[in-house]
C-alpha cells in the first residue's frame, strides 16, 4: 500500500491507508514521510521519534493512540489529528472488519460482558437519547466498516446465502442450509450472509467446514443441537459454536453481514469475517450490491422477503449493471405461505432478469440452478 509520490495531494486511493503498525514501519522506512498519509487506528505509543521527525502535513490521523508531544508536532505541521473516543466498547475509526473471537471477548463471563453485547447497549442508550455525538459516532463506525469490506472482498466472488433466523440447529433445513455453504465454498465461492443466527449461520458454518472431510459437518451438527437456538441463552449457543471451532480449528473463510439495529440477534462465530454495521439499511444495501455471484433466498419470513426485493429492484432498472443471479429455494413457501415468487416473476417478465430467476424445490438444487443462471 504505497503511493508512488506521497507528497502529492491526496488522491482518494487505499494506497495512501495505513492500517496497521507493520504497515506504518514499512511505510516510514521506504518513503520517510507521512505526508497525505490516513493513519487508521493504530496504535503510535511507541513511534514518537518517527512521529517527530517525519513530515506529517496533509496526514490524517483516525483514532491512533499517540504521545501529547507527538500530537502537538502533528497539528503544528498541518495534519489532523482525530484522537481515540474514550470509554467506548467499539473503535469508531477502525480499519479492520471484526472476527469472531473479538466480538465474542469475554464470553465465558457471558454474553451481557462481550463487546458484541456492550456494544448493542450503548446503541440502544445513545438512540433513544438522540445525541449527535452518538449518531456521528455510529455512522463514522459504519463507513470505516464498508471500506474495510470493500478491502476484503477485492477480486472475490461473492454468492449471498438468505434466509430468516429462526431455522434452528438439528433440523433438516439447517443441515441442508449447512451443505449449502460448503458445496458453494468448495466451487471457490465467498459466501455472505446476513451474519445471524438460523440460515444465515448454517450457511456460515458450511463455508467454515468446507476444508474438511464430509464427517466434520455431521459431528458439528451433532455438538450445536445442543444448543438449538440462541434463546433463552446467547452463551450456550454461541460456546456451542466455539466448541466446533475449537474441535476443528482453521475453517473455511465467510462473510457475515449483521447489524446491531437487531440487536437481539448475537451475529454467529462461523463467519471468518463479521462486518457488524449500526444502520441496517446500510447494510442490508452493501449485502446485496457485494454478491456479484448471486443469491440463494432460503425460507424465510419479512426480512428474507424485503431482501428479495431489494435485490430485485437494481437487477429490474440494471442499476448495478448486468442482473444477477436470484435463486428462491422451497416452491410452497414461496408461491403459497409468502408468494413472492408470482410478484417477482412478473416483475421480471420481458427484462433482462428474466432470465436470471429461479425458483427450485429443495436446496440441493440451488448450486446447479446458480450455475445455470450464469452465478
Amino acid at each position: 500500500m504505497h503511493p508512488t509520490t506521497p507528497a502529492q495531494p491526496f488522491d482518494g486511493s487505499h494506497d495512501r491507508e495505513i492500517e496497521s503498525l507493520a504497515e506504518f514501519d514499512e511505510v516510514v522506512r521506504a518513503h520517510g514521510t507521512l505526508s497525505h498519509f490516513r493513519v487508521q487506528s493504530v496504535d503510535l505509543t511507541d513511534r514518537t521519534d518517527a512521529l517527530l521527525a517525519l513530515d506529517t502535513s496533509g496526514a490524517v490521523f483516525l483514532g491512533c493512540p499517540m504521545a501529547p508531544e507527538a500530537a502537538t508536532k502533528s497539528r503544528a505541521s498541518g495534519a489532523l489529528v482525530f484522537p481515540p473516543v474514550p470509554g467506548l466498547s467499539f473503535d469508531p475509526y477502525r480499519g479492520f472488519v471484526y472476527s469472531p473471537d473479538e466480538l465474542f471477548a469475554s464470553l465465558d463471563e457471558g454474553y451481557e460482558a462481550t463487546p458484541d453485547a456492550r456494544t448493542y447497549a450503548w446503541f440502544q442508550r445513545t438512540k433513544a437519547d438522540g445525541d449527535i455525538f452518538g449518531s456521528m459516532l455510529r455512522s463514522i463506525h459504519d463507513d470505516a466498516v464498508t471500506d474495510a469490506l470493500d478491502e476484503l472482498l477485492v477480486g472475490e466472488r461473492v454468492v449471498g446465502v438468505m434466509g430468516g433466523h429462526a431455522m434452528a440447529r438439528g433440523t433438516e433445513a439447517y443441515a441442508g442450509a449447512a451443505r449449502l455453504g460448503r458445496e458453494l465454498t468448495r466451487a471457490g465461492l465467498m459466501v455472505a450472509t446476513g451474519g445471524g443466527p438460523g440460515a444465515m449461520e448454517a450457511a456460515n458454518l458450511g463455508a467454515y467446514a468446507a476444508p474438511f472431510d464430509d464427517e466434520m459437518l455431521t459431528a458439528a451438527l451433532g455438538i450445536l443441537v445442543k444448543a438449538p437456538k440462541f434463546t433463552p441463552s446467547v452463551t450456550e449457543w454461541a460456546k456451542a459454536a466455539f466448541e466446533v471451532r475449537a474441535g476443528w480449528p482453521g475453517g473455511g473463510p465467510s462473510v457475515g453481514i449483521p447489524t446491531w439495529f437487531y440487536g437481539h440477534e448475537p451475529p454467529n462465530p462461523f463467519a471468518a469475517h463479521l462486518a457488524k454495521y449500526f444502520s441496517n439499511a446500510t447494510r442490508e444495501d452493501g449485502l446485496l450490491a457485494r454478491c456479484t455471484a448471486g443469491v440463494v433466498f432460503l425460507p424465510g419470513a419479512a426480512g428474507t422477503v424485503q431482501e428479495i426485493f431489494d435485490n430485485a429492484t437494481p437487477n429490474y432498472y440494471g442499476s448495478r449493471g448486468e442482473p444477477t443471479p436470484m435463486v428462491l429455494v422451497d416452491r410452497e413457501h414461496w408461491t403459497q405461505r409468502l408468494p413472492a415468487w408470482p410478484l417477482l416473476r412478473s416483475l421480471a417478465q420481458e427484462r433482462a432478469m428474466e432470465s436470471r430467476i429461479a425458483l427450485v424445490d429443495r436446496i440441493e438444487e440451488a448450486p446447479e440452478a446458480l450455475k445455470r443462471l450464469g452465478g
